[in-house]
């Protein structure tokens, strides 16, 4: 029997979604015996042993090369930059404006991709990318009360991973998945141990913060790969639009699990990037 692609897309971005969210969860729940580049580190050294198993298994392990280690360097210094920042406004914000914040990534990356992929910056990219910055305004609302440490770090992560996600696209040119998530976790664990050992003390996860860790390590990598089977079976246009309903569980997350009000502004911002988002999209789509 043919299966549906739009529906199994569906399924795996289910996994995506579920994936990510627990992430912030697994955050949160580390965060009071491990600062974040601690977190970074250890989750690089559970994701370089699923690496390593992985393309042993799939016999891709010879893929991995040193070619474009200039670009691999800025890739992962990037998306190092923007997962702490990440993480560490999981722990002091709500989570619906952290994941508000975070849905401007691919806004970043139309202004980012003219520069390092020599993409064109058109007239809709541009009003996508106008519209989705006054989503951050009404989100963020700087000046209404003093922007906190934590919408900053929301806000700058989404351009740490706008970064990373033009560098993967410029490495995807001639280097396999598995050559780019090598050095992702290689290079990720470097980073990790220089920033978490700079003061010459790293904590050791406890017996209650290792499961934790576990699931952030594992979530990350399968989060990554159901986009990517998802993106393989169907349009962006019908893809990313689903990846948004995040913005809506993680709300209700917030709400049950650590009393975290709705806030009726984060939606109306999160609606205004969103949307932003979707009709870059289908510019895209009928470009395509």
């Amino acid at each position: 029997m043919v299966r549906n692609p739009i529906l199994t897309a569906a399924l795996w971005m289910i996994g995506a979604i579920g994936s990510f969210s627990a992430m912030a969860v697994a955050g949160r729940a580390v965060s009071f015996e491990l600062d974040t580049f601690e977190l970074m580190l250890y989750r690089s050294l559970i994701g370089i042993t699923i690496v390593l198993v992985a393309a042993r298994l799939s016999g891709t392990l010879g893929q991995v090369n040193r070619r474009h280690m200039g670009w691999h360097f800025a890739r992962n210094l990037s998306h190092f930059t923007g997962q702490n920042l990440w993480f560490f406004a999981v722990t002091v914000i709500p989570l619906a404006q952290v994941f508000a914040l975070e849905f401007t990534s691919p806004l970043w990356v139309t202004v980012l991709a003219p520069f390092f992929l020599s993409e064109r910056l058109t007239r809709t990219r541009a009003f996508a990318a106008v519209m989705g910055f006054i989503g951050i305004l009404i989100v963020a609302r700087p000046g209404l009360d003093s922007l906190s440490p934590g919408v900053l770090a929301a806000a700058l992560s989404a351009i740490g991973f706008a970064g990373s996600a033009v560098f993967t696209r410029r490495l995807t040119r001639t280097e396999s998945i598995t050559c780019i998530l090598f050095w992702l976790t290689v290079m990720q664990a470097v980073f990790g141990v220089i920033c978490a050992g700079y003061d010459g003390d790293v904590t050791l996860p406890s017996a209650a913060t290792a499961p934790w860790l576990l699931l952030i390590g594992c979530a990350g990598l399968v989060a990554h790969f159901c986009l990517t089977k998802a993106l393989s079976l169907a349009p962006a246009t019908v893809v990313i639009p689903i990846d948004f309903t995040r913005l809506p569980l993680i709300a209700l997350i917030g709400m049950v699990f650590y009393d975290e009000g709705l806030d009726w502004l984060v939606f109306l911002g999160a609606a205004i990037i969103i949307g932003a988002n979707i009709v870059n999209l289908r510019a895209e789509a009928r470009r395509g």
